[in-house]
């Protein structure tokens, strides 16, 4: 498998995953970072299939036109997502490219439609869960209610080894290990829901 996190301009990460038999590719949340993904697209002469979007705000989907219409790929996003899309995604579907199966986790709290996704020991985050951090919760759509359930009752029960690439650099590096983050992010901190209701709404 071919994996690669890519930061171009501004603070949003976008993915590429590809099976480096078949060459097939998917591009995770495009964003800003067209001369990054075109350049490994490529560089490694890979097939782009599909354009996944964890969630439908601006700053993930800015690019989602360009690389359906110059590949001719499919564009896909959560069923509740209000974006135009070719394949309807939700929890517990899974992805297949080339022999590499990519299983989606809707988690909503940050916005309804939010999905991360997880292929082979790695997890695409999108603004669900940051290194050090979450997800806004008070923008259209948000609920820290289904936050708190997204975060402590899926993401948390993943193993301990399982890596983290977030949507955003906004943490003190760009990847991290649920191990790691139950141990240094505040936002994970054992709480009731009460207490996290408490704790994610202080400003």
């Amino acid at each position: 498998m071919l994996f690669r996190q890519i930061k171009d301009v501004g603070d949003n990460f976008s993915y590429i995953i590809a099976d480096t038999c078949s060459r097939e590719a998917a591009v995770v949340d495009p964003s800003f970072n067209v001369r990054a993904i075109v350049r490994v697209l490529e560089d490694f002469r890979l097939k782009l299939k599909y354009v996944i979007c964890t969630h439908g705000h601006f700053d993930h989907i800015a690019e989602v036109d360009f690389f359906k219409t110059r590949f001719n790929s499919k564009v896909l996003a959560h069923k509740l997502s209000t974006m135009e899309k070719d394949i309807e995604l939700d929890d517990g579907s899974v992805i297949d490219l080339g022999s590499i199966r990519i299983r989606v986790i809707h988690t909503p709290g940050h916005t309804e439609d939010s999905i991360c996704l997880l292929v082979d020991n790695k997890l695409l985050t999108g603004d669900t869960l940051f290194v050090g951090g979450c997800g806004r919760t008070d923008l259209p759509g948000g609920d820290p209610r289904k936050l708190y359930h997204s975060l402590f009752n899926k993401l948390l029960l993943l193993d301990d080894s399982v890596e983290v690439y977030p949507g955003h650099d906004y943490g003190s590096a760009p990847s991290s290990t649920i191990g790691l983050e139950k141990m240094t992010n505040e936002v994970l901190k054992k709480r009731s829901i009460e207490e996290f209701l408490g704790f994610i709404q202080t400003p």
